[in-house]
């Protein structure tokens, strides 16, 4: 094991949001009732702390500003602020109507909220028969006929509506306009970025009576009008001994991973870059040199690039996504050493 670049866990911080619910289960099963509503727990926040290691007691933005190169990634030398947020949302009413500025509109209007636009992924860890996600606007919705759907309250049945099942992945690129409905639990992998432009929020109020502010302007500027390539993947299976790997989705600012096994195996090091491991089932322990550390559904890992790789012993069968920030050239030659073929990656890769 290369010095102290050992796999070490991310402490997860829950955010109270109004569309929110008391339990997070199944994620996180043992959870009492909370206080409020939690929307939202954010794994890779910057202000979450990793819990052991080198940088135990740190947030990751603290410790992603001292971390050396065999940490990040050779490719990941010049990243200022940590690049990925991957966070689980449980709604238990809809969320808004809604849209993220492209990377360019924020860094000309949003400067002081980061000025990074926002493109997302979906992976739909739970989901009740009638949940749905609500995603682009349907064919011949022009701005003019979106500002007035908005201004009549009825922007939610502009959007394309697409029943979701446990395993899914929708891909959203910024500029698509879109909305979450209830009876489900995503894993959402993006962008370093929480800019949100609300169009429609159902006449909601906060704890004081007051109606959330609606960002109807800046939401028309960045919505992609005449169609947009959003909507859900098609993801590619592979197997590596004992594990499935499904490539789920990649574009220039994520990719992301299914691995299911039930037997232990070797992870070897990225090298150009870390890796997240967030565990959405089962338990067992991750095996670095003489380190051993249980793993549990619901945690989050960062893994150094640098490091020698880890052995993974699950107990029970065992789901985890990883989330990286990839190379598209470098990942694109790795997926035809894989066998993927140009038609299967057009179903999950987003140049």
């Amino acid at each position: 094991m290369r010095g102290d670049a050992l796999p070490a866990r991310i402490e997860p911080r829950q955010v109270p949001r109004i569309w929110g619910r008391r339990r997070l289960d199944p994620v996180y099963p043992a959870t009492d009732e909370l206080p409020e509503p939690v929307g939202e727990v954010w794994l890779t926040g910057r202000d979450c702390r990793f819990l052991e290691g080198r940088f135990a007691g740190k947030t990751l933005g603290e410790a992603w500003r001292t971390m050396p190169i065999g940490w990040r990634g050779t490719r990941l030398a010049g990243e200022r602020e940590f690049p990925i947020l991957a966070k689980f949302l449980f709604p238990e009413l809809s969320l808004s109507v809604q849209v993220h500025p492209d990377g360019s509109y924020a860094a000309r209007h949003e400067a002081a909220a980061g000025g990074r636009g926002k493109t997302e992924m979906w992976y739909v860890v739970a989901a009740e028969p009638q949940a749905a996600v609500m995603v682009g606007l349907e064919e011949g919705m022009d701005k003019a006929s979106f500002r007035q759907a908005i201004e009549a309250g009825t922007a939610e049945q502009t959007l394309n509506k697409l029943p979701v099942s446990e395993g899914e992945t929708i891909y959203l690129p910024s500029g698509t306009v879109h909305a979450i409905g209830p009876g489900q639990v995503l894993c959402e992998i993006q962008e370093y970025s929480d800019l949100t432009y609300r169009v429609f929020d159902y006449n909601r109020v906060d704890a004081q009576g007051n109606p959330r502010e609606l960002h109807v302007e800046k939401a028309l500027d960045v919505i992609q009008f005449g169609g947009s390539s959003g909507g859900k993947t098609r993801p590619v299976v592979r197997n590596r001994g004992p594990v499935e790997v499904t490539y789920l989705a990649a574009c220039r600012h994520f990719a992301a991973e299914r691995w299911r096994f039930v037997e232990p195996f070797d992870l070897p090091p990225a090298k150009e870059h870390f890796d997240l491991l967030i565990f959405i089932g089962g338990e067992g322990e991750l095996v670095a040199g003489e380190n051993r550390r249980e793993f549990h559904h619901g945690e989050v890992w960062f893994v150094p690039a640098d490091s020698d790789g880890c052995r993974l012993e699950p107990r029970v069968d065992t789901t985890l996504l990883r989330a990286y920030l990839p190379d598209l050239a470098s990942l694109k030659r790795s997926l035809r050493e894989d066998n993927v073929t140009p038609q299967e990656m057009a179903g999950f890769f987003f140049e």
